[in-house]
């Protein structure tokens, strides 16, 4: 374990091709950069280096959240096509996963009488639409049968438009609504096999892990910020706690990968719930005691700051906080033997 908690390893590499260029850093343009530099060719989830991939999304997430968001997407959609079968993926495209199901914005599958298969309907939180070449994007069949099909973006049935995305946080992003007319797709896996993989849950997890790199960079700041100036009993009291609830969930990150690589085919539903809410409240932990140590400066003077500590909360909401409580706290109530031995 490295001495200092806050720090992700080091990459000047990754750091000098994630500078921005001539004016404002884009995502999209940041993700381009990363996947023609191969970085977006991470090792699959449980197949001996899940927490060589964590490592990087947390090290992305560092940098920048949005950008995160559209390279996680993005690695999940190889992962998801190299888990159940798809198209091959092309040359140069970047991919989302768009999967968030709203009560008013749901997308069909159908299949036409030339056994065509094409998409209508509306498709909330996509993240990335207007850069994108292709997504991955949950629907639903005639059957009514949850279904998962993929869709290259640049063709007349697919309409991307500037609606449904409100917040200052994670706004370089863009998570628009998208619609579709009648937009070829191709199928992916059988119904359910989105959610039936084993995969599902391991993505989900590795989720927990850009919420800790985004910790571990808003920690920095008062580790910094104690390293160089006048001792302040509060403000080293305050770090204490960081470090304790870092330790902590990275302890707890280590294990989740090592678990991953050890069974990939068991149910990580559990691991996945513990690990994501413990690093959840770790890093709303460290977001609320380093604003309050730090003060208003860093908050109104530091522009990657900032943008930091009003991304961070959104992506955050990811986790379904207390419903996802519940759902644990049912698993371990239904175990036969204590939980907790040591």
């Amino acid at each position: 374990m490295p001495s200092n908690a806050f720090s992700l390893p080091s990459n000047p590499a990754l750091t000098a091709l994630l500078q921005p260029q001539d004016g404002a850093f884009l995502p999209i343009d940041g993700l381009r950069r990363l996947c023609g530099a191969g970085l977006d060719q991470l090792p699959l989830p449980g197949h001996g280096a899940t927490l060589q991939r964590w490592q990087m999304l947390a090290a992305i997430a560092a940098i920048d959240l949005s950008l995160l968001k559209l390279y996680e997407s993005h690695t999940d959609a190889l992962a998801i096509l190299a888990e159940i079968g798809g198209p091959v993926v092309p040359a140069g495209s970047s991919w989302g996963v768009w999967c968030a199901e709203m009560p008013d914005a749901r997308v069909k599958l159908q299949q036409t009488a030339d056994g065509r298969h094409v998409l209508d309907g509306r498709k909330a939180s996509c993240a990335g639409a207007h850069g994108l070449s292709h997504a991955l994007i949950s629907c639903w069949n005639a059957k009514g049968q949850a279904c998962l099909a993929c869709v290259a973006l640049a063709q007349p049935g697919v309409h991307v438009t500037n609606e449904g995305w409100q917040a200052v946080g994670m706004q370089a992003c863009a998570s628009v609504d998208v619609t579709f007319s009648h937009a070829r797709a191709i199928p992916v896996g059988a119904p359910g096999a989105y959610l039936a993989r084993p995969g599902y849950w391991h993505g989900a997890a590795g989720i927990a892990a850009a919420w800790y790199g985004a910790a571990c960079a808003v920690a920095s700041h008062l580790h910094a910020r104690a390293q160089h100036a006048a001792p302040d009993p509060v403000r080293l009291a305050q770090l204490g706690q960081i470090d304790c609830a870092l330790r902590a969930a990275g302890a707890l990150l280590r294990e989740g990968a090592a678990e991953i690589d050890a069974q990939p085919q068991r149910d990580a539903m559990e691991m996945a719930l513990r690990l994501r809410l413990a690093v959840e409240d770790a890093a709303t932990l460290v977001l609320h005691l380093a604003t309050r140590a730090l003060g208003a400066g860093p908050l109104c003077r530091d522009a990657r700051f900032a943008r930091l500590a009003a991304d961070l909360p959104v992506f955050l909401r990811q986790s379904h906080a207390e419903r996802d409580q519940a759902v644990l706290g049912g698993i371990v109530a239904g175990a036969e033997e204590h939980p907790w031995a040591l």
